[in-house]
């Protein structure tokens, strides 16, 4: 495995700080890394949503509103925000910039190095369950509230280069029926006919890369 660490180095800041609908795409097929005493896993991110605050009546910085949980939204971009819901442990990835409170949930990964510790983690051998949701995919990496604020460019929780997507799926986000005309916003991400994305539906239209100059 340390050979394997030698090569996956961490994505630089000036990553982070491309528009957050854009940083959504371009951290699929990215690599998302977590250094425990354990050991390291890691996914492939395959799916993503964007969320605009404070003019996005999902975010949870709609309105700027600012509160001890969304503190690091209001920071510099490329910082890990965690959150609780419902006892599972979300990832995001703050965007957007200083003061402008924004971010990308990580919702998916194809499972790529310490399968078994994820195994371990999860109770499963199922790999395609290992990861192929928001609270699935911290349960496996080991990523938890500890994480909170980290930087994303350097260990223990980093992004790095992965796998170039030929396409990307666009469509509307999940889960959120109660934020009015914010429901409709396609600004979830998935790469496309990928196995391990948390919810198949229908997407609005796609976008392919091998035709982008």
């Amino acid at each position: 495995m340390q050979e394997f660490l030698k090569e996956i180095i961490p994505l630089p800041q000036e990553f982070y700080e491309q528009p957050t609908l854009e940083l959504a795409k371009a951290l699929l097929g990215c690599l998302l890394v977590k250094e425990t005493p354990q050991g390291m896993a890691a996914g492939y991110i395959v799916e993503t949503e964007a969320y605009i605050g404070p003019g996005d009546r999902a975010a949870h910085s709609y309105n700027n509103r600012r509160t001890a949980r969304t503190e690091v939204m209001f920071q510099s971009s490329g910082l890990s925000y965690t959150y609780l819901m419902h006892t599972h442990c979300l990832f995001n990835v703050v965007s957007g910039g200083e003061k402008k409170p924004e971010a990308v949930l990580i919702r998916a990964l194809e499972p790529r190095y310490g399968i078994e510790l994820m195994k371990s983690r999860r109770g499963i051998d199922d790999l395609k369950n290992l990861t192929n949701g928001p609270g699935k995919l911290t349960k496996s990496l080991g990523i938890s509230m500890e994480d909170y604020g980290s930087s994303l460019t350097l260990p223990p929780l980093y992004i790095a280069k992965g796998f170039i997507r030929e396409s990307i799926s666009v469509g509307k986000r999940i889960g959120i029926d109660n934020s009015g005309e914010a429901r409709d916003y396609p600004w979830r991400f998935w790469v496309t006919n990928n196995k391990y994305v948390s919810r198949h539906q229908k997407s609005e239209y796609e976008i392919n890369i091998s035709r982008r100059s």
